[in-house]
């Protein structure tokens, strides 16, 4: 192990406090927080290099470091800190007591390769809460989605909430970011089918094939899909509602849409 800090002014805990709280901060070093052993272990899974690990011997154990730093580049720091460091730092208070500073990727839509035939993808069309695009990882984890694409995003993807709430999948989930326009292009040269989930114009998506190469579309709650996505949606699909409103939670209406889509395809 390299050093260790217990000064609550020390450089990098600033450092690693400003990466947590400023967008700006990630997109201007091309670092960003990971907090968690799970969320780690997933961070390296999928191929993210590590710069720094900070570590709290009061509550994780050598063992469990120890198998951090064995999947980690040669070049990672590793650093003991303090219980009242990691307190300052830690996002959560039942987090394993390590914390990781990683460089980010890049995610733009010209980096997603499609392998399978009949891709099944999930768009997200400016979704703003971190909650629900952490909720639409895990469901798209959960599917083995062949991709999620943000549609422009209002949220950099790095942001701590979206990597707890999506319990760390953001790293291991295919996930790509582009302008709607640029979206639409890249279905269309494809012939993926677009799915827009829509109240216009709308068919029950029990009614839909999903099993061909399909994009499902989806909008916030409280403004739906733009024009763009209606316009040039091969159909736009319904859930069926029998209550008094006439939307639900975005993840929610993704998760039910995905798995039939997933059913369709004997779950494959």
């Amino acid at each position: 192990m390299d050093k260790q800090i217990s000064s609550l002014q020390n450089p990098l805990v600033k450092q690693v406090l400003q990466l947590s709280e400023k967008s700006r901060e990630r997109k201007k070093t091309g670092l960003f927080v990971i907090e968690g052993l799970r969320e780690i272990q997933l961070a390296l899974k999928g191929g993210y290099f590590l710069k720094t690990v900070l570590f709290c011997s009061d509550i994780i154990s050598e063992e469990e470091v120890y198998v951090i730093k064995e999947h980690s580049n040669s070049k990672a720091q590793f650093i003991e800190i303090s219980i009242e460091v990691y307190q300052k730092l830690a996002y959560r208070t039942t987090t394993e007591g390590i914390l990781a500073i990683a460089e980010v990727k890049e995610l733009s839509l010209k980096t997603l390769l499609l392998t399978n035939k009949t891709p099944l993808l999930l768009i997200a069309e400016a979704p703003e809460k971190p909650g629900n695009i952490g909720a639409l990882l895990r469901t798209a984890d959960a599917a083995n989605l062949d991709a999620v694409i943000i549609a422009n995003p209002k949220t950099d993807l790095y942001n701590p909430n979206i990597i707890r709430s999506s319990v760390g999948t953001v790293f291991t989930t295919k996930i790509v970011a582009g302008t709607t326009l640029e979206i639409i292009a890249f279905l269309k040269e494809r012939n993926i089918t677009i799915y827009c989930a829509a109240l216009q114009a709308s068919v029950p998506y029990t009614t839909c094939d999903f099993t061909k190469a399909t994009a499902i579309v989806v909008g916030t709650e409280s403004t739906g899909l733009s024009k763009e996505w209606t316009q040039n949606s091969n159909q736009n699909i319904i859930i069926p509602m029998q209550g008094e409103i006439d939307s639900m939670n975005v993840s929610v209406a993704a998760g039910i849409l995905i798995f039939e889509a997933k059913r369709q395809r004997g779950s494959n």
